[in-house]
């Protein structure tokens, strides 16, 4: 008699569109998935202080604007010294929009990153006949730009005096406190990265791949090169106003000194040291980064309060862009693409064992 054998692929062959398109290909991920938010939104605000959630509320806000930054640079291959300036847009205009126009937090936050969108696709302009260094310059002039406008249009900004924004509320109930915060700064984290990974697997984001890989070659293939970077930098530029709405609602006051230059070099540490191309890696910059900071907060008041060094502020104030600029460095040199290839090392490791093959 015949038995009836049942063969099994070698390999992971696709013969629809649509697996093509799965973010999670076995219900292993899926799980995984499952139980990570779980843990995040069910354990994680209950169980941790209030400066732990702050250190991660800020975490998640920084992962939004790091997003952003690494579709343009990452995926379309365009550099921008000017997030940090677009950051502040999207802060102010939130801002605005609930002082003067009353606007309740749901319509402020998509607002004010629309409205950064447009700023962002404005200043996008150059791109059209500039790219490399002299299309990074044409950023930093930008940033420069945002940062004096919002410094002394006094008529809108109110200046050096800031903005106080009033308490935030969804369907009634309030938003307050370290606690509060964390729900809505990670349902849009949740959501932004989402979409993000959808937006790169799309016609749109293989538009932008292709822009960065070779500019002459996408526009030979009939991809309107200039459309797309201009839609690369409001796609950008909307998840940093996201963000920055986000940031002045959980701050409650705002002034223009954040959103100098400094932030915009922060942003693009979080994508080097994360991984250019990768949406895992930029939260793992946003990680890196934040602890960074704040890990050179705590050094610098050890310094002046256990230590009782005196002077120590002028000693230590380029101890942040040194820490910075060493961590890039290193990284490019011993792992150039970032955490999230050493997180694909360490998966590859568990995947395979206990062969080493």
């Amino acid at each position: 008699m015949l038995r009836r054998f049942r063969f099994h692929p070698c390999g992971n062959y696709r013969d629809h569109y649509e697996k093509e398109l799965t973010i999670f290909e076995t219900d292993f991920g899926r799980l995984w998935m499952t139980i990570g938010l779980s843990v995040l939104f069910g354990l994680v605000p209950f169980l941790l202080g209030s400066y732990p959630l702050y250190i991660i509320n800020m975490i998640g806000i920084a992962a939004i604007a790091a997003l952003g930054l690494n579709i343009l640079v990452g995926y379309t291959g365009l550099i921008s010294l000017g997030h940090g300036a677009f950051f502040g847009v999207g802060a102010y205009a939130a801002a605005i929009l609930a002082t003067e126009w009353n606007f309740p937090i749901l319509l402020a936050l998509p607002a004010a990153g629309l409205i950064t969108a447009l700023v962002g696709i404005i200043f996008g302009l150059p791109s059209v006949r500039l790219k490399g260094l002299y299309l990074t310059i044409a950023t930093l002039a930008g940033q420069f730009i945002i940062e004096y406008i919002l410094l002394h249009w006094e008529g809108l900004t109110k200046g050096t005096m800031g903005i106080i924004l009033p308490e935030a509320g969804i369907f009634g109930l309030s938003i307050t406190g370290d606690r509060g915060y964390f729900f809505l700064i990670y349902l849009c984290l949740v959501l932004m990265t989402w979409l993000a990974v959808n937006l790169v697997r799309t016609k749109f984001g293989r538009a932008f791949i292709a822009i960065r890989d070779n500019d002459r070659a996408a526009e030979g293939m009939g991809i309107p090169v200039f459309r797309y970077k201009l839609l690369s930098f409001g796609i950008s530029s909307f998840y940093a106003g996201l963000a920055g709405a986000l940031f002045a609602y959980y701050m409650i006051s705002i002034t223009t000194e954040p959103f100098n230059l400094m932030l915009s070099v922060e942003y693009i540490a979080m994508i080097i040291i994360g991984g250019l191309g990768s949406i895992t890696g930029t939260i793992f910059g946003a990680i890196f980064i934040t602890g960074l900071n704040e890990a050179l907060r705590w050094f610098t008041d050890w310094l002046i309060n256990v230590g009782g060094i005196t002077g120590v502020e002028l000693t230590v104030a380029p101890l942040r862009e040194f820490a910075f600029g060493l961590a890039i460095v290193l990284f490019i040199l011993f792992e150039p693409k970032g955490l999230a290839e050493l997180w694909r090392i360490i998966r590859s490791s568990f995947r395979l064992w206990p062969f080493s093959y």
